[in-house]
């Protein structure tokens, strides 16, 4: 059975829901998974878990939550390399930016990218982005 964390950051609750979602598709694929906010977990925790979904909507100028979640992930970066991570968010502005340079940094982690493209929703997240959250938590754990 594969350990999950999925870790993030939500202010209107839109990506809260997202991950909410994605903790029920890996639990329902067998999966053992916590749910943290940002605030609740620490980069030295990444150690304790085969993977981590992380989730982070788009702020500002298509960045990062910058209070909590972005002090967090630039500390969790040293600890990412082969580690299987996945990444999602809401936005409602820029199309996605915000996750195309979420991808790349992480990606110069040497973390192991699940799902390249990442998951992100525009605005709240309806009925068919909710499937493919349960689908992402499903397939990550599937995935070991």
């Amino acid at each position: 059975m594969s350990k999950i964390a999925v870790v993030y950051w939500s202010g209107t609750g839109n990506t809260e829901a997202m991950a909410n979602a994605i903790v029920e598709g890996a639990k329902d694929a067998g999966g053992e998974v916590e749910l943290f906010q940002v605030d609740d977990f620490k980069a030295d925790d990444i150690a304790n878990y085969d993977g981590v979904i992380f989730g982070c909507p788009a702020m500002g100028d298509e960045v990062l939550e910058e209070d909590s979640f972005e002090p967090f992930f630039a500390e969790a970066e040293a600890k990412l390399e082969g580690v299987p991570v996945a990444l999602f968010g809401s936005y409602g502005w820029g199309g996605g930016a915000w996750m195309e340079a979420w991808i790349e940094r992480t990606k110069g982690t040497g973390a192991k990218l699940f799902k390249e493209e990442g998951l992100i929703a525009e605005n709240a997240p309806d009925d068919d982005v909710l499937t493919e959250c349960k689908a992402l938590g499903a397939d990550f754990v599937k995935s070991f």
